[in-house]
């Protein structure tokens, strides 16, 4: 099930900055929650591999891999041994790639919904936030990823535990088929996987619609839909709590984007 709830006023906006459940065990308040911000409250939410490649994804994934870590392993020796590797620091670098981006951090979801490559659309169309339950994720998969995560004492994936599992992207399909997929926590390669509190999904080739499985899968799915009469309020709000292309790209390309943006005149 999808659950949608619009939001009109930044008084709306509170309950998703604010979900955590209080954990007994802890003494602490924690989510299990992960978020993945999208400009444009129409878009489907589909992998770069799908949209790019499209039918022929499945054909084509191998190659894609195996040409980027041809050329990549001369900067990165250890994605050599790891199709997992590959894939992941390809989806950092722009490559195609059967992965989903998200955040445990519902600022960084906020800040991507609110970000368009052109500003003067920010008020042509409303944006969304998505949510998604990791315990409930970790629920669905088979019993041998299971017994992985519980022995590691998580509910997510590191690369190196699935490798323990598999290494193979046709094993992961015949494992996963349509009806689970696991949430891996990328390592830490540079600063803006760290500053953006990166999660993925990975995908599976049967899953062609990602939207469908979650409703028909999920209880705990939320769909995030916000008034685009509220976006550049938003926006502002973020700014002044330092989430901005500053933060979520260290470095001089995110500083250039930001400058850029806070001296935009609409």
């Amino acid at each position: 099930m999808i659950k949608e709830i619009r939001i009109t006023t930044l008084e709306e906006l509170l309950p998703l900055l604010t979900e955590q459940d209080f954990r007994k065990d802890l003494n602490r308040n924690r989510s299990s929650y992960l978020y993945r911000g999208m400009p444009d409250a129409s878009f489907k939410m589909a992998t770069s591999l799908s949209r790019n490649c499209k039918h022929l994804q499945k054909e084509l994934e191998p190659a894609i891999l195996e040409n980027f870590a041809k050329y990549a392993v001369i900067g990165e020796p250890t994605i050599a041994s790891s199709v997992w590797r590959q894939m992941i620091l390809g989806q950092h670098y722009g490559l195609p790639t059967r992965l989903l981006d998200w955040t445990h951090s519902a600022l960084v979801g906020l800040h991507f919904a609110m970000t368009e490559t052109n500003l003067e659309k920010m008020d042509d169309h409303d944006c969304m936030v998505w949510r998604i339950d990791m315990q409930e994720m970790y629920s669905l998969l088979p019993d041998n990823y299971r017994a992985v995560v519980n022995k590691n004492q998580s509910t997510i994936f590191s690369v190196d535990m699935l490798g323990e599992i598999t290494t193979s992207l046709s094993q992961y399909d015949d494992d996963m088929k349509d009806q689970a997929m696991i949430i891996i926590e990328p390592p830490s390669i540079n600063q803006r996987i760290v500053n953006q509190y990166s999660f993925f999904s990975l995908v599976p080739m049967e899953m062609t619609d990602i939207e469908d499985f979650l409703a028909k899968r999920t209880n705990n799915t939320v769909k995030y839909v916000i008034d685009k009469k509220l976006r550049w309020r938003v926006r502002d709000m973020l700014d002044q709590l330092n989430m901005s292309e500053r933060i979520v790209y260290p470095g001089l390309d995110g500083l250039s984007q930001w400058i850029s943006r806070h001296y935009y005149v609409h």
